[in-house]
């Protein structure tokens, strides 16, 4: 009989804090589309333009890579649970915050609080799945399909309370969130400062595959802060969908995302991860095509379909291949996600900026072709320099 404590060869001391830490990447995952989601919704109440639009969710990633740094370092002070609870409570604030007011600086503070809280669940959770499943590459992949879970399930608890409810799903994620922060506080997640030396120093900083992988990450992540955050918007605003099917489109990405990081897990252990990795992408870009340049519903659906199901697996993937010394490392770990995500906050705004000069949404999102492309060129030099035994 199939176990999956057996397939991610977990120790059993470790299996309970694992579990925990699949359910707080599974609200993080909600949490970060349900601001696209009810964005329409929350920029329609409050008369926001596409660059404040823009702002917020490039403050969202602002506040994701404040946190990937912090949680790197901040277990050398204080521990990392208390780190972890800590920069955690900042989803559960932003989406409280953002349906009190509809000031934009206050917004602005929303957003990159949430933008915090996700950072810290993204480094935390990394290094623990790290740390505790033997079969690396499948663990998180395993991790980054529940994330893609709680990204599914949220547009669509945003339609079903409607556009003129948006308030209610910001409040719900964040008791589930609050359940979260409580589960990790009584785990055994460890509270004792990381002593200096002991978390992969800094050699990183020196190493090619290091820099290679973050990279690909880094313009992996302009397409999809992007794509997950202008999703619902897009649709809307070019007459493809009305808002309720767009809010749908963006819960078809996350499931097809989900279903392509299950078949990840399953295959990473069978075909070579740097072929793997070249492959979603080639199939990411060319599905990514057809979606922007659909004139009809059913091609914008299969090229959402095919966008979800490529994109799955590039990043867990790609951060697998990563040396093991660093995967274990909050440091390490926090830097390259922090630098990646540097690319989640220019690439949203950027979008904004171009839909306000032009007055069209679309020759916005057709910007993150450019990042595909480059970051097509970095995997295939990861495949070459792989097969040369060189990262």
């Amino acid at each position: 009989m199939f176990s999956l404590n057996r397939f991610l060869d977990v120790k059993e001391e470790n299996r309970k804090l694992l579990a925990f830490t699949y359910y707080a990447f599974l609200c993080s995952g909600a949490m970060s589309t349900v601001l696209g989601a009810v964005l329409p919704s929350l920029s329609s109440e409050y008369a926001l333009p596409y660059s404040i639009q823009g702002s917020l969710l490039s403050f969202h990633q602002v506040g994701n890579l404040v946190s990937v740094f912090l949680a790197g370092f901040l277990p050398y002070a204080i521990g990392r649970k208390k780190s972890t609870l800590i920069g955690g409570a900042g989803i559960i604030l932003g989406l409280v915050f953002m349906t009190l007011w509809g000031n934009p600086f206050f917004l602005v503070f929303a957003f990159l609080l949430t933008g915090i809280g996700r950072g810290t669940f993204s480094n935390m959770t990394n290094v623990v799945v790290g740390d505790s499943c033997r079969n690396k590459t499948a663990g998180l992949n395993l991790l980054h399909a529940s994330f893609a879970i709680g990204a599914f399930l949220s547009p669509l608890l945003a339609l079903s309370v409607g556009s003129s409810a948006w308030r209610a799903p910001c409040w719900i994620i964040s008791a589930f969130m609050l359940i979260a922060l409580i589960l990790l506080g009584t785990s055994s997640l460890s509270n004792e400062k990381t002593a200096k030396g002991e978390d992969g120093g800094r050699s990183f900083i020196k190493s090619p595959a290091f820099w290679l992988n973050t990279m690909i990450m880094f313009f992996y992540l302009c397409a999809e802060a992007s794509l997950t955050g202008w999703l619902v918007t897009y649709f809307t605003d070019t007459g493809l969908f009305p808002q309720s099917l767009a809010t749908s489109m963006q819960s078809l990405l996350w499931i097809m995302i989900l279903f392509g990081r299950l078949a990840c897990a399953t295959l990473s252990s069978r075909v070579n991860k740097p072929t793997l990795i070249l492959t979603l992408g080639l199939i990411m870009t060319a599905f990514f095509l057809v979606m922007i340049n659909a004139t009809s519903p059913v091609m914008a659906v299969i090229g959402v379909f095919g966008t979800g199901v490529s994109m799955s697996g590039i990043y867990p993937t790609t951060l697998s291949t990563m040396p093991g010394k660093y995967n274990s490392s909050t440091v390490a770990t926090g830097s390259c996600i922090g630098i990646a995500t540097i690319g989640g906050i220019l690439m949203p705004i950027i979008i904004g900026l171009v839909a306000d000069q032009t007055g069209d949404i679309s020759r916005g999102i057709a910007l993150i072709l450019g990042a595909l492309i480059i970051m097509l060129a970095l995997m295939l030099t990861k495949l070459v320099l792989s097969k040369r035994g060189r990262v």
